[in-house]
């Protein structure tokens, strides 16, 4: 069998409603995506008014690329660096004092290569407390990364990454254990 796009149907998949989609999608243009706004103050006042729940002295670097905020939770002192891409289909959640470094993705969507259909398939990530995404670095749906576990630069996480341990590499591998003095 070979895989038949024409048979592709997400209907299945209801995000939220379509006007609410359309004006986020402008504002995320305008005030996140956006190279020109440095600070952060009036992108979190957006993301919240759009449903994330962000903690305190939460940092929004620009450049920074949202699919859709109400699948959005962060934590306190956490950071998003610049060209950063949550491509959130579904639940992204990010513990306190996270770091989510330069040009990384999260991609919580997939799609079923198995399937002639090539079925979209949605998972959560969750990303604990104290955890670095390194720049470049790409997280995958149903990716795990326990509590200050680094994910080093241009590297992929599908899986479980193990608490206070580094990782590099694709797919990551456990590299050494984090010791932090």
């Amino acid at each position: 069998m070979k895989t038949e796009l024409s048979l592709y149907n997400n209907s299945w998949y209801k995000p939220g409603n379509p006007f609410k989609r359309m004006i986020w999608y402008y504002c995320n243009i305008l005030f996140l995506k956006n190279t020109w706004l440095p600070f952060s103050g009036l992108k979190k006042i957006l993301l919240r008014i759009f449903g994330a729940k962000l903690g305190k002295n939460v940092v929004i670097k620009p450049g920074v690329n949202i699919k859709y905020p109400w699948f959005l939770e962060v934590g306190a002192n956490s950071w998003i660096g610049e060209n950063v891409w949550i491509d959130n289909l579904g639940m992204v959640s990010m513990g306190a004092n996270v770091c989510i470094s330069q040009g990384a993705m999260l991609l919580s969507g997939n799609h079923d290569f198995s399937v002639r259909e090539f079925d979209l398939m949605v998972k959560p990530i969750v990303l604990e407390d104290g955890v670095w995404i390194g720049a470049g670095a790409i997280v995958c749906g149903g990716a795990i990364c326990r509590s200050h576990a680094v994910l080093s630069v241009c590297s992929v996480a599908s899986g479980t990454l193990d608490a206070f341990s580094v990782y590099k590499g694709n797919p990551a591998m456990k590299i050494r254990d984090r010791v932090i003095t």
